[in-house]
C-alpha cells in the first residue's frame, strides 16, 4: 500500500529519471500573491533529490519549461528560506527546534513562494521543513548533485551539439583560429594532455607560436599569454593568470625575468605592440560584485504589495545605493577601452587576473560580442560561452556556490556578463539573433542540475568525474547533457521565444543594397549630463507610485557627472565618433554607457511582480504586433508565389502566434495576466509629508520629467 501511494505521488510530481521523493506534506496552502487577501490554493508540497514542488491542479503555463514547472524550485535555485513564527520572519538554516506556521522560499531566479502550514499535520510539517532546509541549504558532496543521478539513469538520446562549438577537441580550437585568421601567429597546443601542465587549464588551448613547451610547463601555465580571439586587423586579445602577489624575493625575481622574456618575444614582429591590463586593479573586486548584487536582488524579492509600494517611493535612491548598475557601467567601459586598443590602435591586449577565469571571461566575452557579429548569433554566442567560460575554466561550482561549501567564493560573475550583454541587446535589438528571453532563460539554467554546463569548476573536474562508479564493473561513463540543447527544456513553440524575428540579416555585398540595409541609429532620450538644476516640474515624482517609474529603470545621473574617472580624451573621442555614425548591425557595436543609458534588466528582475506589469505593454506586446505583421506578409508571399510555398510555409512555424497582444503584459511569457494587482490608496498624510519635504527630492535623486520617454 505504501509503495503504491509513493508511486502515485511520483506520477503526479512529473519526475525525471533518477529523481527520488524524499519527503512530502499534504494540505499545504500556497498563497497566490501576498496582497493581504490570503487568496491561494491547497496542494501537496514535496521535496525530491532534484526539486521542491507544489502540486495542485492549475492551468498550463504559456511558456512551459519541460524540466522545471512554474511551481517547481530546483534545490540549487533556493536562495534563502524563512519561517514565520507569530508574524515574525526568521531565517532557517540547519537544525530547527521549533517549526514555523508559514514557510517563505526566496529563489535565485527571484520568485518568492509563501506556504502556509497551519492546516498540515505536525509530523508532516517537521519532515517537510527540515527536509527542505537540509537538502537545499547544507553543504553537499559533488557526487551527490542530482546531475549524477540523472546522468546515470537518463537515456542519452539527444544530440545537443546543434552547431555550438564545444572546444573539447584540438580541431575545435584550430577551427576558431582559422575562422578569426589568427593561425599565422598563434598555435593550438597539446602540452596539457593528461593535465600534465595544470588541472586548471583546459586540455587544449592556443598560445603565440613563439612560446615554447618548456615555458608553458615551467610555472604550471602561469605567466603564459593564452589566446582568446583575433581581430580582423591581426591584433589579438590574450589572457594570462598572474603570479601570486606574496612571494619571496628570489622566486619573484625569477618570475619577473621569465615574464620579461615572454613579453619580449611577443612584442616583436610579426606581433603587434602589447598593452597589458591587470583587471584586479582596474575593475571592482569579486567581493564588491557579490555585495552589490546581494543588495540589488533584495529590491526584487518582495513579500507583498505593501512592500512593493513602500519601496517604490524610494526606488531611485535604493537602486543607486546598490552600486550594481555602476559596476555594469564600469565593466562595459573597460570592454570599450579594450576594443579601442584592438580596433583603432592595432595593439594586442593582454588581460591579467589571478586565475584568468573570472573578470577575464567577462571582458573577453564582451569584447567579442561587440566586435564579432558571429558572437551575436545564437550558436556563436553559445560557442563563445563554451570557449571562454566552460572550457576556459570559470569556477561555476564555487561562484554559484552550488554545493554550499563556501560563501566566501560566491560571486555572480556569469550573471554580470549576461546583464552586460542584455544592455547591448536592448540598445541594438536587430544586431542579435537571440532575444532577452533567451538571456533570461539562460540565467535560469544556471540552477538546473541536469546539464553539466554550469556545474563544474574546470574541464579537468568534469573529466575526472565522468566515470560512473556503480556497483557493476562495466560501469559506463556518465552521459551529461549540455544546456545548449534547448529541446530538453522547451518544445518548438516555446523555443520560438528565444529567436529574434527582427534580427537584421547580413546585408548583401551589392552596393545599392548596402545603403538601405544600414539602419539609422535610434538614440534614446536620456537625462541631460549637465550640472544644471533639474527641471522644477516634479509632477513625475509626485505620481510615482504609478508603476511606470519602475519601468524607466534608468540610473540617476549625479554619480556620473561627478565621477572622477571621466574617461581620457582618446577614449571619449573614439566613443563619441562611433556614436555619431549610423550603426552597422554586423560591424562594431559600442554600448551607450552614459549614466541613464544603463538600465535594469526588467524582464529578469521584475517578471514575478504583478505590480510592475504593463497590461498590453512592454517589449513583448511590440514583438507580438510585429510577429502578426510578419505572419501576414509571409502568407501573402505564399499566395503570390506558389512554387516556393514549401520553403516559405516551413518558416511560418518558427513564429509563435501571439494573438491579441492587448491581453499580454510586459511580464509575458513568464507570468500571465491572471494576477491583477490593485494599487493601494496611500494615506494622504504620506503624500503630504513628501510634498512638504522638498529636500527629499534634492537629497535622494535629481528627478527630471521623463514622461515622454517612459516606454
Amino acid at each position: 500500500g505504501l509503495l503504491n501511494s509513493v508511486q502515485s505521488i511520483l506520477t503526479n510530481v512529473n519526475n525525471l529519471e533518477g529523481e527520488l521523493l524524499l519527503c512530502e506534506a499534504s494540505t499545504v496552502y500556497k498563497y497566490i500573491q501576498e496582497d493581504g487577501s490570503n487568496r491561494g490554493t491547497y496542494g501537496k508540497l514535496v521535496c525530491t533529490n532534484f526539486k521542491i514542488a507544489f502540486l495542485d491542479d492549475n492551468s498550463e503555463p504559456q511558456f512551459e519549461n519541460k524540466i522545471v514547472g512554474e511551481n517547481d524550485i530546483t534545490l540549487q535555485c533556493v536562495d534563502q528560506i524563512y519561517g514565520v513564527y507569530d508574524e515574525k520572519k526568521k531565517l532557517l538554516t540547519g537544525q530547527l527546534r521549533k517549526y514555523p506556521e508559514k514557510l517563505i522560499i526566496y529563489c535565485k531566479d527571484l520568485r518568492v513562494f509563501h506556504f502556509c502550514l497551519r492546516y498540515t499535520k505536525e509530523e508532516e510539517v517537521k519532515r517537510i521543513v527540515s527536509g527542505i532546509v537540509h537538502h537545499s541549504q547544507t553543504p553537499k558532496l559533488l557526487k551527490r548533485l542530482f546531475l549524477f543521478s540523472y546522468a546515470s539513469a537518463a537515456p542519452n538520446n539527444t544530440d545537443g551539439r546543434n552547431q555550438t562549438v564545444m572546444f573539447e577537441t584540438l580541431e575545435d580550437w584550430r577551427g576558431e583560429l582559422e575562422r578569426t585568421k589568427g593561425n599565422a601567429k598563434y598555435k593550438a597546443v597539446t602540452t596539457n594532455e593528461g593535465y600534465r601542465v595544470s588541472e586548471k587549464l583546459p586540455l587544449y588551448f592556443v598560445v603565440p607560436i613563439c612560446v615554447s613547451e618548456e615555458s608553458i610547463l615551467k610555472y604550471e601555465g602561469r605567466g603564459i599569454p593564452i589566446w582568446c580571439w583575433s581581430c580582423h586587423n591581426g591584433a589579438a586579445l590574450l589572457k594570462m593568470s598572474a603570479f601570486p602577489k606574496e612571494q619571496d624575493d628570489s622566486s619573484s625575481q625569477m618570475q619577473k625575468a621569465f615574464l620579461d622574456g615572454i613579453y619580449k618575444t611577443i612584442s616583436k614582429p610579426p606581433y603587434e605592440l602589447l598593452k597589458t591590463d591587470d583587471l584586479s586593479s582596474s575593475l571592482p573586486s569579486l567581493q564588491d560584485i557579490q555585495t552589490a548584487y546581494t543588495k540589488f536582488k533584495q529590491l526584487f524579492l518582495i513579500d507583498n504589495s505593501t512592500d512593493f509600494w513602500a519601496t517604490d517611493v524610494k526606488w531611485f535612491s535604493l537602486l543607486e545605493s546598490t552600486n550594481w548598475l555602476e559596476i555594469i557601467r564600469r565593466v562595459l567601459k573597460k570592454a570599450i577601452e579594450v576594443v579601442e586598443c584592438l580596433e583603432r590602435q592595432h595593439t594586442n591586449v593582454l588581460l591579467i587576473e589571478e586565475s584568468a577565469t573570472d573578470l577575464c571571461c567577462v571582458i573577453s566575452s564582451l569584447v567579442q560580442v561587440m566586435m564579432d557579429s558571429y558572437s551575436r548569433t545564437k550558436s556563436g554566442f553559445q560557442s563563445l560561452i563554451q570557449k571562454e567560460w566552460v572550457i576556459g575554466g570559470h569556477g561555476f561550482l564555487d561562484r554559484c556556490n552550488h554545493l554550499h561549501r563556501s560563501d566566501k567564493e560566491e560571486a555572480p560573475v556569469f550573471l554580470l556578463l549576461l546583464n552586460c550583454v542584455w544592455q547591448l541587446v536592448q540598445q541594438y535589438p536587430p544586431a542579435f539573433e537571440f532575444t532577452e528571453t533567451y538571456l533570461t532563460v539562460l540565467s535560469d539554467s544556471l540552477y538546473v542540475p541536469i546539464f553539466s554546463t554550469f556545474f563544474f569548476n574546470s574541464q579537468h573536474q568534469k573529466d575526472t568525474n565522468m566515470s560512473g562508479e556503480s556497483l557493476n564493473t562495466q560501469s559506463s561513463p556518465f552521459r551529461f547533457l549540455t544546456v545548449w540543447d534547448w529541446s530538453v527544456q522547451f518544445d518548438p513553440k516555446a523555443q520560438a521565444f528565444l529567436n529574434n524575428p527582427l534580427y537584421a540579416d547580413k546585408p548583401k555585398p551589392d552596393k545599392s543594397h548596402r545603403k538601405t540595409a544600414r539602419f539609422k541609429h535610434q538614440r534614446q532620450l536620456s537625462l541631460p549630463l549637465t550640472q544644471t538644476k533639474s527641471s522644477t516640474k516634479r509632477g513625475f515624482f509626485r505620481e510615482e507610485t504609478d508603476h511606470l517609474i519602475k519601468n524607466i529603470l534608468g540610473k540617476r545621473i549625479g554619480k556620473f557627472i561627478n565621477s572622477s574617472d571621466e574617461p581620457p580624451n582618446s577614449f571619449r573621442e573614439f566613443y563619441d565618433s562611433w556614436h555619431s555614425k549610423p550603426v552597422d548591425y554586423h560591424g562594431l557595436l559600442l554600448p551607450c554607457i552614459d549614466g541613464p543609458e544603463i538600465k535594469v534588466w526588467a524582464q529578469r528582475y521584475l517578471r514575478w511582480i504583478p505590480e510592475a506589469q504593463l497590461h498590453g505593454g512592454g517589449t513583448i506586446a511590440t514583438a507580438a504586433n510585429i510577429l502578426d505583421l510578419m505572419e501576414e506578409v509571409q502568407s501573402l508571399q505564399v499566395k503570390m508565389d506558389e512554387e516556393h510555398s514549401q520553403a516559405i510555409s516551413g518558416d511560418l512555424h518558427s513564429v509563435p502566434v501571439l494573438r491579441n497582444s492587448a491581453r499580454l503584459s510586459s511580464l509575458f511569457p513568464f507570468a500571465l495576466l491572471q494576477r491583477q494587482s490593485i494599487k493601494p490608496a496611500l494615506p494622504t498624510s504620506t503624500w503630504k509629508d513628501l510634498e512638504d519635504e522638498d529636500d527629499l527630492v534634492n537629497r535622494d535623486d535629481e528627478f527630471v520629467d521623463l514622461s515622454g520617454d517612459i516606454l
